[in-house]
């Protein structure tokens, strides 16, 4: 047998709080907006495929999306950390013109801008 006294449990749960009070918090990165801006070129159908393929929303989300842009001149696609908006705004303008309108040469314009 041991001499040293027993720890309850209720004991370590206080102690391993504790601990995890002592620790750090890890930093949150910084968040940053995927914006899409309107233009004349570019259909609803064209935004609510895109936001599909692209960032995985629903028709619904797509359509809300489309609507935003049309209405208001931009909308907040995501919000993300600046790595992988940087890339859905990259995907957005590599993702074409819309086939839909012979008047369109190209994608979509977007930006990033940090969320505040």
């Amino acid at each position: 047998m041991s001499d040293a006294p027993e720890t309850t449990v209720a004991e370590a749960v206080v102690e391993k709080k504790e601990v995890a009070a002592k620790k750090p918090k890890p930093k949150r990165q910084p968040r940053y907006h995927v914006i899409l801006w309107n233009d004349d070129d570019h259909t609803y159908d064209y935004v609510i495929r895109m936001m599909k393929e692209l960032f995985g929303h629903p028709p619904e989300r797509g359509t809300q999306i489309a609507k935003e842009v049309d209405v208001q001149g931009k909308s907040i696609c995501l919000t993300t950390t600046m790595e992988h908006a940087e890339l859905k705004r990259d995907q957005i303008h590599a993702y074409g013109r819309d086939r839909l309108l012979a008047r369109s040469k190209g994608s979509m314009s977007a930006s990033i801008q940090a969320a505040e």
